[in-house]
């Protein structure tokens, strides 16, 4: 890692306060406040489909005006296309994928990191997930690593854009291409989030985002849109979302394909409509509080600095990402976490959620004891492969990470940069 050369190291003659951790005060005594995503908006809408339904005495169900709105004003802020609700984020990523009609025992590039609903649909389709390698100093992958692992076997190539910064797609768009290969963006944590000036979701064949109450803004508890550019394409995800329906398939009879019910609901769409028009001022937020907040380290910090936007895109910060420079401190990077926590500051020491180190996809547990996709006689490929992250470790022992959200205040800010410049003075050589 570069050394991070910022602020002036402290001399002895300066008063380093007791940490927290170790008996001090500490610097935020109240907890952050809660983000109120939900609010009287939402309420009157959903007040009004009950009013509907009870005026009518016809239940709400799925289908309807409600979604297909959500739908074309979904697609409309992605700068047009087509958008189809579904119950979840994995389920997004699932109909994603099973549109694209991937044979079963080929191989799908996958991320490092990433949720593990991202990944599984891979293998519950029958095809063998591959993790890329991270860029260096990243959570995103990219077109380097991605080529490291492709194989004439290689069917789709699956990218996610981690904690909203999106991924350098110019390269890996520029290598599928090359191949004749298929892109799926999973941009579950990045809704808002652009590439060059373009909305993430909008590079590939088909574009997957999760709206579960976690997430920028939300349906419900659950739920999920898939986008694409493509029409054709669309009719495939409706397809594939709804049991293999015949939708768009004049004189079809019967269901055309084999695929899960992963429908939205009116409900949830509705909800969604009034979430989706209150986006673009969430993720607005998210970047005044989070660019302050790398200002602020930038100038006032030695061994620690903030992952802000990355030269090619703006992010729309989910959460937020601090590269530490463990040479500059007496402490590694866990402790520096817990001290941070300790002083109020939530912080967590580790992102790594690697599908390739979770036990369901080491252990070969997708389908029962079958070993399957790895284990096939149809599969071409090593059925007991190793997949080498060096840069995926190297990255995740020099960060740690903090939640952000948008009804957070400049009191917060001032809190945490307080705190990280507290423990950075007690921790620095």
């Amino acid at each position: 890692m570069t050394t991070l050369t910022r602020a002036p190291t402290i001399t002895s003659t300066e008063t380093v306060e007791r940490l927290a951790i170790d008996g001090g005060p500490k610097v935020r005594a109240t907890p952050f406040p809660p983000r109120r995503l939900f609010g009287e908006e939402e309420k009157r809408a959903v007040m009004e489909l009950f009013d509907r339904s009870i005026q009518t005495g016809e239940a709400f169900g799925y289908g309807g005006e409600e979604e297909r709105r959500l739908g074309e004003e979904f697609a409309a802020a992605l700068g047009g296309g087509f958008a189809d609700g579904v119950n979840s984020g994995t389920s997004a990523v699932y109909v994603a994928l099973r549109s694209l009609d991937l044979e079963p025992w080929t191989e799908v590039i996958v991320p490092p990191i990433t949720d593990p609903g991202g990944v599984m649909p891979v293998a519950i389709m029958n095809c063998v997930p591959v993790p890329a390698d991270c860029a260096p100093g990243s959570y995103n992958t990219g077109g380097e690593q991605i080529a490291a692992r492709l194989t004439e076997r290689t069917s789709a190539i699956l990218v996610a854009h981690i904690a909203g910064i999106p991924v350098d797609m110019d390269p890996i768009v520029q290598l599928a291409r090359q191949r004749g290969l298929p892109v799926v963006e999973d941009c579950a944590q990045a809704p808002g989030a652009t590439y060059k000036g373009q909305p993430v979701g909008t590079f590939g064949e088909v574009a997957a985002f999760s709206t579960m109450f976690g997430k920028h803004f939300a349906t419900g508890g659950q739920g999920g849109v898939v986008f694409t550019k493509n029409e054709e394409r669309y009719w495939k995800i409706r397809r594939c979302a709804d049991r293999g329906k015949p939708f768009n398939l004049p004189g079809a009879k019967g269901n055309v394909a084999a695929a899960l019910n992963c429908n939205m609901d009116e409900l949830h769409a509705a909800i969604g409509r009034v979430q989706l028009r209150k986006l673009p001022g969430i993720v607005a937020r998210r970047r005044r509080l989070a660019l302050a907040l790398e200002d602020g380290c930038r100038r006032r910090l030695q061994a620690v600095r903030m992952l802000g936007d990355p030269p090619f895109g703006q992010s729309s910060f989910w959460f937020l990402f601090f590269e530490i420079d463990a040479s500059q401190l007496k402490v590694d990077k866990a402790a520096f976490a817990a001290a941070l926590a300790a002083e109020g500051i939530p912080a967590g020491a580790s992102y790594l959620h690697s599908p390739a180190l979770a036990p369901w996809m080491k252990n070969r547990r997708v389908f029962g004891s079958s070993g399957l996709p790895w284990e096939n006689s149809a599969y071409r490929g090593d059925q007991h492969p190793s997949y080498p992250l060096p840069n995926t470790l190297a990255t995740d022992a020099s960060h740690f990470l903090m939640p952000l959200h948008e009804n957070l205040t400049e009191r917060e800010v001032a809190d945490i940069l307080r705190a990280l410049e507290k423990v950075e003075k007690a921790y620095i050589i």
